[in-house]
């Protein structure tokens, strides 16, 4: 990378390394880990250096005698090191000893999971804010606090820039590439998965073209519910020689250890605000422009209403729900920042959704409703509006996401914030 680009997982990384012995940071490969880490290490293992790897494989006790911040990048190429590591704080729990960084899980888990010696942090690609689209000035941290502030803030950010930012990729070391370059290096990061990955994590593959026409069916699939049934039949046009169950099954468990697919799970809340609630996951791949690539769309393409192929039954167009996996990207980064998690809200028969619930740990939740417009209407207000009223003060706040130029409240008391404006 030829500059670094702060990134909100780093005050929740320093935060941690001045409290803990050990910390663990994970996300898919080229997402920024090792660039994070190497500002805080004075001792660097690289892993997926064959050599430091046979040097750590054959002792790899030794290793944590060195000066500490000790950095272990790629950990998961030699298992035994987290359990060395677990060791280690056992005798010594100064905090801010040792960082891990991996783009996969094991193959061989640890022998032992490390509770309560390795806390482990998701890194995610760039957000909006991260990649300088805006400034925000709307905190989904404030929102979470309940007492629904005035919004405010005006953002030239127009729907030409997020269908740019959509394909352009959070990834850091693809920020500064042209087109035409950046398409090679996303074909690339696909590529890998598919030709290397997959044996490397023990799984390897006899026809390779079926999995990147899995991968594309659910790159199409994009923030639906849609079932693995329907993403397995659309993988081959609902043509009969569709590959067996027992084939496409493992995809989904090997790219989420690659954390490539990062599915936002249904909200099922403790209390009993609903009778019926439908529990599939939203489908979403680390970066949305693997999506549009996987797809073969640009940002013009996307514009112009194009889906590319396959196609998945869906609300709206591509781009639509594109951006909604945009939007998620950046809401999951700043919710992890204050310690809440995401969800989406789907009763059965799809009679009421919520793109995204973000709930802090007693169950309140922020609702999140994405849409690809600059106005807001009545219409699409109205599940936060029915939402409030089955939640009462359980719902903190809620407000529409849009690509519009202002932050509001509207008169029914619901948000409306551009995107662009949304930070931590």
């Amino acid at each position: 990378m030829s500059r670094y680009l702060p990134r909100c997982v780093d005050d929740e990384l320093d935060e941690l390394l001045q409290a803990l012995p050990a910390v663990a940071l994970e996300g898919p490969k080229a997402v920024g880990k090792t660039e994070s880490a190497l500002r805080r290490a004075r001792t660097v293992y690289r892993l997926d250096d064959p050599g430091q790897r046979a040097l750590a494989q054959a002792d790899p006790g030794r290793l944590v005698g060195a000066d500490r911040p000790i950095l272990f990048d790629e950990w998961q190429r030699v298992p035994e090191v987290w359990d060395v590591v677990r060791r280690a704080v056992d005798d010594d729990a100064t905090p801010g000893q040792f960082l891990l960084t991996g783009s996969a899980a094991p193959t061989t888990p640890p022998t032992h999971s490390g509770a309560g010696r390795i806390v482990t942090l998701r890194m995610r690609p760039l957000t909006l804010q991260e990649r300088g689209v805006g400034s925000p000035s709307v905190s989904l941290r404030t929102l979470l606090e309940g007492r629904r502030p005035e919004l405010a803030g005006t953002t030239e950010v127009s729907l030409t820039d997020y269908a740019a930012e959509t394909v352009a990729s959070g990834f850091p070391g693809m920020r500064d590439l042209p087109g035409r370059a950046l398409r090679a290096q996303l074909d690339g990061y696909l590529s890998r998965i598919v030709d290397r990955d997959f044996e490397e994590l023990g799984h390897p593959l006899r026809k390779p073209q079926t999995l990147r026409r899995w991968l594309t069916a659910y790159a199409a699939a994009t923030a639906t519910t849609a079932t693995f049934e329907t993403i397995r039949d659309a993988a081959t046009g609902g043509q009969g020689d569709k590959p067996a169950k027992s084939t496409t099954l493992p995809y989904r468990d090997i790219l989420e250890r690659l954390w490539i697919v990062d599915e936002v799970p249904a909200w099922l809340p403790t209390r009993s605000h609903f009778s019926q609630l439908s529990q599939p996951p939203k489908h979403h791949l680390a970066d949305p422009a693997l999506a549009a690539r996987l797809l073969g769309v640009g940002s013009d393409a996307l514009l112009q209403g194009q889906d590319g192929r396959p196609q998945i039954p869906r609300d709206g167009t591509l781009l639509g729900h594109l951006f909604e996996s945009l939007v998620t990207l950046g809401v999951r980064t700043f919710a992890q920042g204050a310690e809440a998690r995401v969800h989406h809200l789907r009763t059965k028969h799809a009679r009421q959704e919520v793109d995204l619930i973000v709930a802090r740990a007693d169950q309140r939740i922020v609702a999140i409703e994405v849409k690809l417009g600059r106005t807001v209407t009545d219409d699409d207000t109205r599940t936060l509006r029915w939402l409030q009223q089955r939640l009462g003060d359980d719902l903190l706040d809620a407000v529409v996401v849009n690509t519009g130029p202002d932050a509001y409240r509207r008169k029914d008391g619901i948000g409306v914030v551009p995107a662009a404006l949304l930070g931590p």
